[in-house]
C-alpha cells in the first residue's frame, strides 16, 4: 500500500519513539518531540487516517496510538529497501577461531545476541553440505586400528577396527595419505567414497584394509542432523515488560523444540536476501506476538545455514537487520575459507 512522504515518516515517528518507550505516541510528542513542521491537528488527521489503513491502533484508555502488525512491516520494508550495497561492521572477530566452524557459529551466535539483547539463532550447515577437512589413521595395537574422520563442521566420525591379522605400520600411513588426498575437502556423498575405495588401481590388500575404515565415512556421510545455536536466552526476560510477558513464555517453551525452530527457519530462508516475519507470518501461534529477522550465510552457488534474531514484535527492526546482515556476512567470509566453492 502506498503512502504519503508525510504519512510514512509520521510511521516511522511512531513506530521509532514505540519502540523506545513502550507507550502509545500522541500527535503532541510528535509535533514536539521529533520535530515536525507540521500542526497538531494535521499529524491528527494523518494518526487517523493510518489507523483507518491499519498501520496504526490505539489502546482504549489512550488518544496515543501504537504500530499494528502491519505497521511494523511496512516499517521494515522502508528499511529493506534502502540498504546500502555493502553491510555495515559488525564487532566480530572470527580469524582467531581457525577453521573450527562450530566455534565461529558460537561466537556470532553470542556477539548477536549481546549487540542486539534479542534472541539469536544461528544453524549450522547440515552433514550433508560438511566437507572432509583431515583423516587420522592410527594403531592402537599390533591388530587394533582407528580411524577419525573430522568435518569442515566440526563434526567428528570414528571407528575402531579389529583385524584378525597385525597390521603393517607402512599400510596404516600410506592410507591415512591416500584417504587425505582422495577425499580432503570434498563431500562424502556416494560417488566420491566409491571413487576412492573401489579405485582399480589398489591393491588387494590395500582394498581390504581401506574396506574395514569405509564405514567411519558413511557415518559422516549419513549424519543429516542440523544443529541449531541460540544467544541469549538466559538473559531474555530482563526488561521485558509485563504485557510481552507471555510472548516470551511461549517462546521459552518453543525452545525447548529445536526441531520446530528448524522448521520455522527453514520456511523462511530466502537465499541471498534478508527476510523478516512479523507476528501471524511466522504461522505459529505460539510466536504470533513475536518477530523474526534472518539471513542466509554460505557460499556464493549456495545458502549453508542462517542467521536470525527472534524477539518481540516491538523490536528495534533496523539495529535488527543491520546486525543480522552484517554477521552473515561475516560468516559467508568465513565459511568460505573453509569449504571449497566448487562442491
Amino acid at each position: 500500500m502506498e503512502l504519503s512522504e508525510r504519512q510514512r515518516e509520521i510511521l516511522r515517528r511512531v513506530v521509532e519513539e514505540h519502540v523506545h518507550t513502550g507507550q502509545p505516541v500522541g500527535s503532541k510528542s510528535l509535533v514536539e518531540g521529533a520535530g515536525l513542521s507540521v500542526s497538531s491537528s494535521t499529524v491528527r488527521n494523518e494518526l487517523a487516517e493510518l489507523e483507518r489503513l491499519h498501520f496504526l491502533t490505539h489502546p482504549h484508555t489512550s488518544a496515543g496510538r501504537i504500530p499494528t502488525e502491519q505497521g511494523y512491516r511496512y516499517y521494515a520494508d522502508e528499511i529493506l529497501s534502502r540498504l546500502e550495497p555493502r553491510p555495515g561492521q559488525f564487532p566480530l572477530d572470527l580469524s582467531t577461531v581457525r577453521s573450527e566452524v562450530e566455534s565461529a557459529l558460537q561466537a556470532t551466535t553470542e556477539m548477536l545476541a549481546q549487540v542486539t539483547q534479542l534472541l539469536a539463532l544461528v544453524s549450522a550447515p547440515s552433514g550433508g553440505t560438511s566437507t572432509v577437512r583431515h583423516v587420522e589413521v592410527l594403531r592402537l595395537q599390533p591388530r587394533v586400528v582407528v580411524v577419525v574422520v573430522i568435518a569442515s563442521t566440526g563434526a567428528v566420525a570414528k571407528r575402531v577396527v579389529t583385524f584378525d591379522q597385525p597390521v603393517d605400520h607402512g599400510l596404516v600411513s600410506w592410507a591415512a595419505q591416500y584417504l587425505n588426498e582422495q577425499l580432503g575437502g570434498r563431500q562424502p556423498g556416494a560417488r566420491t567414497l566409491r571413487l576412492c575405495f573401489e579405485d582399480p588401481g589398489l591393491r588387494a590388500r590395500e582394498r581390504v584394509f581401506l574396506d574395514a575404515l569405509r564405514p567411519a565415512f558413511a557415518d559422516l556421510a549419513s549424519a543429516g542432523e542440523t544443529r541449531l545455536y541460540v544467544g541469549g536466552a538466559a538473559t531474555l526476560l530482563e526488561g521485558v515488560r509485563a504485557e510481552e510477558l507471555a510472548s516470551y513464555r511461549h517462546l521459552l517453551e518453543v525452545l525447548e523444540r529445536r526441531a520446530a525452530l528448524l522448521e520455522l527457519l527453514g520456511r523462511s530462508l530466502d537465499p541471498g536476501r534478508l527476510f523478516v516475519r512479523v507476528g501471524d507470518e511466522l504461522d505459529n501461534p505460539a510466536l504470533r506476538d513475536l518477530a523474526l529477522v534472518g539471513a542466509a550465510y554460505g557460499l556464493a552457488n549456495r545458502a549453508l545455514g542462517s542467521v536470525s534474531l527472534l524477539g518481540p514484535v516491538r523490536m528495534d527492526y533496523e539495529k535488527a537487520i543491520n546486525s543480522v546482515r552484517s554477521a552473515a556476512w561475516e560468516l559467508s567470509r568465513f565459511v568460505e575459507t573453509v569449504y571449497d566453492d566448487d562442491v
